[in-house]
């Protein structure tokens, strides 16, 4: 498109923007706290950039680009202090749906093992004994339903490493359907999927205490 293009009287001049960065749905707004809906595709710091326009906002964790969820914020910096240390210690109950190659022999169970982030790579490898620079990690998860060679799962992120349900689920052999750093390429042309089968569901808050003890025991879902 031509910038500099001159405009005279009566002209109309059309902006297009992107509907996903541009809108986003509210799931629960109070005066301290915001949960909204991110879609696929988009980075949690981009959609906070857009989120906090007009408002009074603070950003305190992320989901992947193409993960989409629930994602939230602060509106004030007490509500910050608490919501950052919540998600750091592990506080609150994080639940995802993951569509998964093939299917667990075990329908529900708790996958203990330890994780190493490469930096450069940006990625993650998965390991089942303790390694130079690893960390525990710890991946619950529930079998909803399986058909046409996939399962559906219900996974409680119980540690909240980098790319944590994708690289631990794939350790297993059931990476997640659209997975382009984890999954296989082949079975993701198969299953005609461009962005992983990924989604943020559902978060539950345990506060101890503090400004915002009046949510504790509050469940955030999405809406379908």
């Amino acid at each position: 498109m031509n910038e500099d293009l001159p405009l005279a009287a009566g002209d109309k001049v059309v902006a297009y923007t992107r509907a996903t960065e541009s809108e986003a749905i509210i799931l629960y707004e109070d005066d301290n706290v915001l949960a909204a809906d991110k879609p696929k595709g988009v980075e949690s710091e981009a959609f906070y950039e857009k989120l906090k326009i007009g408002r009074e906002l603070y950003f305190v964790h992320r989901l992947d680009r193409n993960t989409d969820g629930i994602l939230v914020f602060a509106k004030t910096r007490e509500a910050e202090k608490e919501l950052i240390f919540g998600f750091k210690n592990r506080a609150f109950e994080k639940y995802y749906l993951a569509e998964v190659y093939g299917s667990f022999e075990k329908k529900s169970g708790t996958l203990v093992d330890y994780l190493v982030k490469d930096a450069e790579k940006a990625e993650v490898k998965i390991y089942k004994i303790p390694v130079k620079g690893s960390v525990k990690i710890e991946t619950r998860y529930k079998t909803l339903k399986e058909s046409g060679g996939t399962s559906l799962l219900e996974v409680e992120l119980v540690t909240g490493k980098t790319h944590q349900i994708r690289a631990h689920l794939a350790f297993y052999g059931h990476f997640v359907i659209g997975d382009g750093k984890y999954g296989k390429e082949s079975v993701n042309r198969l299953y005609k999927a461009k962005k992983q089968r990924l989604s943020a569901e559902r978060i539950v808050f345990h506060f101890g205490g503090g400004a915002l003890s009046y949510l504790d025991g509050k469940t955030i879902e999405r809406k379908h």
